[in-house]
């Protein structure tokens, strides 16, 4: 199937592939569908606890105005609700059963949440609704059809960031430090593994007991200093990261090169730094934002109109939500949870200047096939990212 720009209209080829639409769906309808009634769609996202990313949903819903103030999607206005589930396992489920079982959504469109896939992936595909994921952040995001993150996700991000340590940075001895939520040891060891079977090169250590939101990441610094590490790969959220930088700089670490993932990419975390000793380098999961052309004008603008933080969040809530609108607005007759399902796994792969990758929902029994990062850097002094690299960095070469 050949992938078409984001701008084509998208057509959804229904009819050849109804049966497998439809496998393992028990739902049936959801948000209306009739002339002039609305799209009712949701998310689930974490807003409060431990690592937050309100970002994505407000980019989505900042999609959603501007659709409706517009005409809606057919004449159809957006309903948009957006449900914190506060980093919480019973919250996270009380949440989808809200959107999916009482509003009936059509489809979850541009959250972020750091548990919710793996605890709802199964109620989706019973359901028979499509999740599309502004962030998908825990391992339930990239291992099941219903759900189609916009992003390439941490542990494909975190092989990136390890390629790009060591090979295009030439760094030797790199240590990876662990922020582990869930069951995401396993999914992130993978992605140190997956560099190892590219490379043949192996970390120097890895140490997976980093704490979540820690008040002082001292200890570990000082052992990967002690052990000799030219470079640390973390997978740290942007405050937790802006602690292990500062920790370092308290030891007088000088020539450490930090190897964050795209949570840490935001204006805030540039400003808040003054040092960051050899570089913070990162493979943005999408195009560079802090590059002003014509890629981000689009984005910048939105989310500058609805004082959105130009975050690698809002990036991704805002990609699910143009994604969704550009495959429903070429929907004809009712648009009910099944006729989505329906247009959404049948729909043709979306190329965006964003993405390294083109995105689609499909039938594909996972969907963890986003594998492009764009190589930037944070250097001492600055305050400011720039690009690394003159294109993508891919894991298929």
């Amino acid at each position: 199937m050949k992938p078409r720009t984001s701008r084509l209209a998208a057509v959804a080829a229904m009819t050849a592939i109804s049966a497998l639409a439809l496998s393992g769906c028990a739902g049936s309808g959801g948000g209306g569908g009739g002339e002039g009634a609305p799209i009712v769609i949701g998310s689930v996202n974490t807003i409060s606890g431990p690592a937050t990313f309100p970002e994505a949903s407000q980019a989505a819903a900042a999609v959603f105005d501007k659709v409706n103030a517009e005409g809606g999607i057919n004449g159809h206005q957006i309903e948009y609700t957006a449900i914190d589930d506060k980093a919480d396992p019973a919250s996270a489920t009380a949440a989808s059963r809200e959107l999916v079982g009482s509003k009936e959504v059509v489809a979850l469109v541009g959250g972020a949440s750091l548990l919710e896939c793996e605890i709802n992936q199964k109620y989706y595909l019973q359901e028979g609704v499509i999740s599309m994921p502004g962030v998908g952040v825990d391992t339930g995001c990239f291992n099941t059809p219903n759900i189609a993150p916009a992003n390439v996700g941490p542990f494909n991000d975190m092989t990136l960031t390890l390629l790009n340590g060591s090979e295009n940075l030439g760094i030797e001895n790199i240590c990876v430090l662990l922020e582990i939520a869930g069951s995401t040891l396993p999914a992130y060891q993978a992605g140190v593994d997956r560099w190892t079977e590219i490379t043949g090169k192996e970390p120097l250590y890895v140490d997976a007991t980093l704490p979540y939101g820690g008040s002082d990441y001292t200890p570990y610094i000082v052992k990967a200093k002690e052990a000799g590490c030219e470079a640390i790969a973390v997978n740290g959220v942007e405050p937790d990261a802006i602690g292990q930088v500062k920790a370092a700089q308290a030891q007088g670490w000088d020539d450490v090169q930090f190897l964050f993932l795209t949570s840490v990419y935001s204006e805030n975390f540039a400003k808040a730094l003054d040092w960051t000793a050899g570089g913070v380098h990162v493979p943005a999961e999408f195009y560079p934002f802090t590059e002003e052309n014509e890629i981000t004008a689009d984005w910048r603008a939105l989310m500058a109109e609805n004082d959105i933080p130009l975050t690698a969040f809002s990036q991704g809530g805002y990609l699910a939500a143009t994604f969704f609108v550009e495959v429903v607005s070429g929907m004809k007759g009712d648009i009910t949870r099944e006729t989505v399902t329906k247009a959404l796994q049948a729909m043709e792969p979306i190329e965006n200047p964003m993405l390294g990758t083109p995105y689609q929902v499909g039938t594909k029994k996972k969907h963890d096939d986003l594998t492009a990062g764009w190589p930037i850097v944070l250097k001492s002094g600055t305050n400011a990212w720039e690009k690394s690299a003159d294109d993508w960095l891919r894991l298929d070469g």
